[in-house]
Order: C-alpha cells, then sequence, then structure tokens
C-alpha cells in the first residue's frame, strides 16, 4: 500500500515538474519570437509619433490661435486687447486638453486596450463622481460667466477678497493673480464672490498739501494752480489737469489743501508721487514753507526769573 502511494507521489512529482517545463520553454519560445518583437517595435514607434505629433499639433494650434487673433485686430470687428488675451489664453489650455486627452485614447488603442468599454465606465464613473463633485461644477460655471460677461481679464490688476495683484490667467476653474512682491495666487472661481477691477476705468490721484499757517493761503493756490495747468504737456498718463480743490483742512500746525488728477487706470499712485514732486519744487521756488514738527521746550525756573525782574521794574 505505502509503495502505492509513493509511487503516485513521484508521478505527480514528475508531472508537475514536466508541466513546469513546458510552460518555461513555451515562454522562452514566445519570448524570443520575432513576432513578439516586431509587435513591440510596432506599438513603441506608434507611441512615439503620438507623442510627436501631439507635441507638434499643440505648438501649431497654439500660434494658429495667435495669429487669429493678430488678424482680428486689424479687421473693423474689433475686441478689446484685454478680452483678447484672456480668450486667446482659455482657448490654448482648452487645445491642450483636449489634444492630450485624444493622445491619450490612441496610446491605450495602440496597447490593445477596449476603448468602447472603456469610454462607457469611464462615462458611468463621471457622472457618479459629478454629483459628489458639486463644488468642481460651481468653479466651471463660474469661471465661464467670468469669461462672458468680461467681469476680469488677463493684464487686469484686480481685487478678491484680501488680495491684489494682476491676473495672469484665467481658467473655467481657477483664476491665478500675481501679488506685486511676486506671489502667484491661485483661487478656485467658485470662490470668486466679490471682484474689484481697477483697470477698465481712469483712476484718480489724491495728493495733500500742507502750507504753513504764515504762509499766503492765497498766493500758494495760485502758484499750485499754475503747476498743474502745465502738467499734461509733461505727463501723458494725466487725462486732463489736475484740480486743486481749496483747504482741505485747518491742521494744529499746517493748512492742508487738496489736490485730485484724472489719469490712465492704474497709474494714480504714480502721478500722485510725480505731483507731490513737482509741487514740492514750485513751493521752495517761491520761497513758499511747508510745516515741518517744532518742539517748543517750557522751562519753569526761567519764567519765575522773568516775572522776578518785571516786579523790580515795576518796584523802581
Amino acid at each position: 500500500m505505502s509503495q502505492t502511494t509513493e509511487g503516485t507521489g513521484k508521478e505527480q512529482l514528475d508531472e508537475t515538474l514536466k508541466d513546469t517545463k513546458d510552460a518555461t520553454e513555451a515562454f522562452w519560445d514566445k519570448l524570443i519570437s520575432d513576432d513578439l518583437w516586431i509587435n513591440i517595435g510596432v506599438v513603441a514607434v506608434k507611441i512615439a509619433l503620438i507623442l510627436i505629433l501631439t507635441a507638434l499639433f499643440i505648438k501649431i494650434g497654439k500660434l494658429a490661435i495667435q495669429n487669429i487673433f493678430k488678424v482680428r485686430s486689424r479687421s473693423p470687428f474689433k475686441i478689446s486687447q484685454r478680452r483678447e488675451a484672456t480668450l486667446s489664453k482659455l482657448l490654448e489650455n482648452v487645445l491642450t486638453y483636449v489634444v492630450y486627452f485624444v493622445a491619450i485614447i490612441m496610446i491605450l488603442s495602440a496597447l490593445s486596450v477596449n476603448i468602447t468599454g472603456l469610454l462607457a465606465g469611464a462615462g458611468i464613473v463621471g457622472l457618479a463622481v459629478g454629483f459628489g463633485a458639486q463644488n468642481l461644477v460651481r468653479d466651471v460655471i463660474t469661471g465661464f460667466f467670468i469669461i462672458f460677461e468680461d467681469q476680469f481679464s488677463v493684464g487686469d490688476f484686480i481685487r478678491v477678497g484680501s488680495l491684489e495683484g494682476n491676473v495672469e490667467e484665467i481658467g473655467l476653474r481657477t483664476t491665478k493673480i500675481k501679488n506685486w512682491t511676486g506671489e502667484l495666487h491661485i483661487i478656485p472661481n467658485g470662490n470668486i464672490a466679490e471682484v474689484t477691477n481697477f483697470s477698465i476705468h481712469n483712476s484718480i490721484a489724491v495728493v495733500d498739501v500742507s502750507i504753513a499757517y504764515e504762509e499766503n493761503i492765497e498766493e500758494a493756490e495760485r502758484v499750485i494752480s499754475e503747476l498743474l495747468q502745465t502738467m499734461p504737456q509733461k505727463y501723458e498718463d494725466l487725462v486732463t489737469p489736475p484740480d486743486l480743490l481749496g483747504v482741505q483742512t485747518l491742521g494744529a500746525s499746517d493748512v492742508v489743501m487738496r489736490i485730485v488728477a484724472e489719469c490712465a487706470p492704474m497709474q494714480h499712485w504714480a502721478m500722485a508721487r510725480n505731483i507731490r514732486k513737482d509741487v514740492k519744487l514750485v513751493l521752495d521756488k517761491h520761497g513758499i514753507e511747508i510745516p515741518f514738527p517744532r518742539m517748543v521746550m517750557y522751562n519753569r525756573q526761567e519764567e519765575e526769573n522773568i516775572e522776578n525782574n518785571m516786579k523790580q521794574l515795576d518796584s523802581e
């Protein structure tokens, strides 16, 4: 009985070893077969061609979009440069996404993956994910209305909440704002509830000028007014000559006069600095003093000595 069992176990072992040997030989034969490597080479060449064509198509497509907007800028039906920059950037992003998606599908097809089943499954999964991706849907819808209503464009200086900066890029999902110190803020469009755009209309520069109480206010107003009338010839960013509104405040040691100037969008800070400089120079030229902080020292002992001297004079 034991001999029969041993014989059966030996036969099973031999059969297992034979099957393993046959599988190894079959795998090796398949591995070194010419057809396998030819197929791998063909697939690799296809993938390489797809990647090369993808890069070329994206590059050519971006150049075509840029040229289209250049040609449109010379046509009678023009749109603002801000909107052109925004639409151009958006179309380039959409082109990139679409081309990459098609390239991935073609690569999967070259690898003999069932694209039809994959797309059907992706559609069902996408529908399921869509119900939970409400924030993403909100971002896309908000981004569409930002572009459609031209709320702001690439290059505009805007304020969103506590963030200020130039718009670097507007997408359907996010907006990129670059601060003047170099930080890049990426904001989901759905979080943009209120926007202040500083780049659409002309801006106003407000400058306060202090004059000492001892000076002739009317003379100071005349000198400043004459200067302001010559400024549009000097500065192109001024829309109209600045206006001297008159006395704004009677301070503790000065009379404050206010100047307002309408400037090109986003030029009010630079123009305010220029106006302050020119007003300072013209006041110095005419000898009109701009007040500065003064300190009065009070000495009680000295006051008592003066009072005693006065009493002695009165007694004499």
